[in-house]
C-alpha cells in the first residue's frame, strides 16, 4: 500500500488471511474485552412469565377446514394481543407498579407466542424481583381481561381458554448473554484490527527494474 487512502493490494489480503496468530489473538482480545463490558456495564434483568392460550379448533370448526382454522387463529390472536397491550391493562400496571406506560410499551414489556399453548410474557428492569413483578401482574391482568372478556361476551370466541400457568418463582436471567458481549465483542475487535492492519501498512519503496540500473550503470562508466 503506496498511501493511507490507497485500497489495499492482493497481496495484503494473502498476508493478512495467512496471519493464524492474528486471528486467534485478535479473537481471544475481542472476547475479553466483551467480558470486561459485561461485568462493568448495568445489569438488566428479564423474567418470564406463561399463560396458556386453548383456542380449541377441534370444537370452534368440527369440519376441520384448514383454511377457516387459519383465519380464525389469526383473527383471535389479533383480539387478545390488543388485550394484552390495551390502555386499561398498561394503566393498571403503570400506576400499581410506578411504571409509565411510555416506558412500558418502549421496550420494559415485550410479548411472545406461538398463537397457541403458552404465551410468553416478559419484563425487564434492573432489579430483578421488580421485573418478575411486572411479568406477573402483566400475566394475571390479561387472564383476568380475557375471562371477563368471555364472559361478556365481548367479541372473543367462546371457545377461548385461558390458564396463567407460570406466574410465581418466575426464572429471571440477563437480558442480554454473555456468549453474546463474547461473540460480537470478538467479531468487532477482528474487523477493526483488520482495518486498521490494512490502512495503516507501512509502503513498500518500488524497486528499480534490473535492466534499467544496468543502463544507468554504463552510462555512468561512459
Amino acid at each position: 500500500m503506496s498511501s493511507l487512502f490507497t485500497p489495499p493490494s492482493l497481496d495484503d489480503l494473502i498476508h493478512l488471511l495467512k496471519a493464524w496468530k492474528f486471528w486467534v489473538l485478535g479473537a481471544i482480545a475481542g472476547a475479553l474485552i466483551g467480558g470486561a463490558v459485561y461485568a462493568i456495564v448495568p445489569t438488566i434483568y428479564r423474567a418470564r412469565a406463561t399463560v396458556n392460550v386453548d383456542f380449541n379448533l377441534e370444537q370452534a370448526w368440527p369440519q376441520d377446514t384448514d383454511r377457516q382454522q387459519f383465519y380464525y387463529l389469526e383473527r383471535e390472536t389479533r383480539k387478545l394481543e390488543e388485550i394484552a397491550w390495551s390502555d386499561d391493562v398498561m394503566q393498571i400496571l403503570s400506576s400499581g407498579l410506578l411504571v409509565p406506560v411510555e416506558e412500558l410499551r418502549d421496550g420494559k414489556l415485550q410479548l411472545s407466542q406461538p398463537a397457541e399453548a403458552g404465551w410468553h410474557f416478559y419484563a425487564e428492569d434492573k432489579n430483578p424481583e421488580r421485573a418478575r413483578e411486572l411479568a406477573s401482574a402483566w400475566a394475571h391482568l390479561f387472564e383476568e381481561r380475557v375471562r371477563d372478556s368471555l364472559a361478556n361476551s365481548q367479541g372473543l370466541s367462546s371457545f377461548i381458554q385461558v390458564d396463567a400457568t407460570q406466574t410465581e418463582a418466575l426464572p429471571v436471567e440477563r437480558s442480554t448473554s454473555l456468549a453474546t458481549y463474547l461473540l460480537t465483542s470478538a467479531i468487532l475487535f477482528l474487523t477493526l484490527s483488520a482495518i486498521g492492519v490494512l490502512l495503516l501498512a507501512s509502503p513498500r519503496p518500488l524497486s528499480s527494474p534490473q535492466g534499467a540500473t544496468t543502463r544507468e550503470g554504463s552510462n555512468k562508466g561512459k
